[in-house]
């Protein structure tokens, strides 16, 4: 089975190594390249997957800058895409494309892995991009009190706040002038931007405002411990980390990817002991 990622940087993904591992797992020989487009020249999605389909690939997952694009080469989106406005797995079957977004499906697959039954509660969410339209929807889904919006772009947050209100959500948006205010009273913070990436060093919040009662996740995952997980541990905070994310979208995308219910079964059954390798080999945590 072919498979692939197309986006920028992302020559430092695990990905290739979640899905050739889900192969041997499951008995289905993998490949999976990346099409980095800091690397090769890649002129726009659409001929990418053009390219890829050509090739022979089943599927692809799509990151930054593509997964609203991906959205518009799909002739089959899935509910979350559709609710999301953005895909980040695209399957190529019978001259279709269908998109799925997996970082909605997987977030929430990921907070229950990490923290069982706790509720949401009020969260502040930072970061209204790809990744942050699909977790704020899987908040929503959660069952969060209120999703409190921040993005440098205000427009960005007040769009996302209106969509999260149009399917029955609570949404509200702040500027940064109000952070400091804000996150006493939230239960949650949530890290969608760049900040805290290898490229991007550094903690999107003053780490001093994170506190005791708090859960967090981060949504960024190279490197697994990043500013804002250290000073969320230091605090004795409930930490999600994006290794949760990543390995639940990536079990999500395989399942959509096999083409036999029993491969998929198989995939599904082998996500808690892939949770598991992964935060001991990124997080360098064992099992409690």
């Amino acid at each position: 089975m072919k498979l692939g990622l197309i986006g920028k940087a992302i020559m430092n993904s695990s990905s290739p190594d979640l899905h050739v591992r889900l192969g041997q797992l499951t008995g289905i020989p993998t490949t999976y390249d990346l099409f980095d487009a800091n690397e090769q020249p890649i002129k726009s999605l659409a001929k990418q997957v053009d390219k890829v389909i050509a090739a022979g690939y089943r599927g692809v997952n799509v990151t930054f800058p593509w997964k609203e694009a991906a959205v518009g080469l799909a002739s089959r989106l899935s509910t979350g895409a559709k609710m999301v406005g953005a895909a980040n797995t695209l399957v190529f079957e019978n001259g279709e494309i269908i998109a799925e977004n997996t970082d909605f499906t997987g977030f929430m697959s990921g907070f229950r892995a990490t923290l069982g039954e706790r509720k949401p509660g009020r969260v502040l969410l930072m970061g209204a991009g790809g990744v942050g339209k699909a977790v704020a929807f899987g908040l929503g889904q959660l069952g969060a009190s209120e999703v409190i919006l921040m993005d440098l772009d205000d427009a960005k947050s007040r769009q996302l706040a209106k969509e999260l209100q149009q399917h029955g959500f609570t949404a509200s948006t702040i500027t940064a002038a109000q952070l400091a205010d804000t996150v006493p009273h939230c239960d949650g913070l949530v890290n969608c931007t760049p900040i805290g990436h290898e490229k991007s060093p550094g903690c999107p919040l003053p780490a001093e405002l994170v506190q005791a009662h708090h859960w967090i996740f981060d949504a960024v995952y190279v490197p697994a411990v990043t500013e804002f997980i250290s000073a969320a541990k230091q605090a004795g905070a409930a930490v999600v980390s994006g290794v949760s994310l990543f390995v639940y979208q990536g079990v999500d995308a395989f399942k959509l990817f096999c083409e036999d219910e029993a491969k998929r079964e198989a995939a599904d059954q082998q996500s808690t002991t892939l949770f598991a390798h992964y935060r001991r080999e990124l997080l360098k945590e064992t099992d409690e």
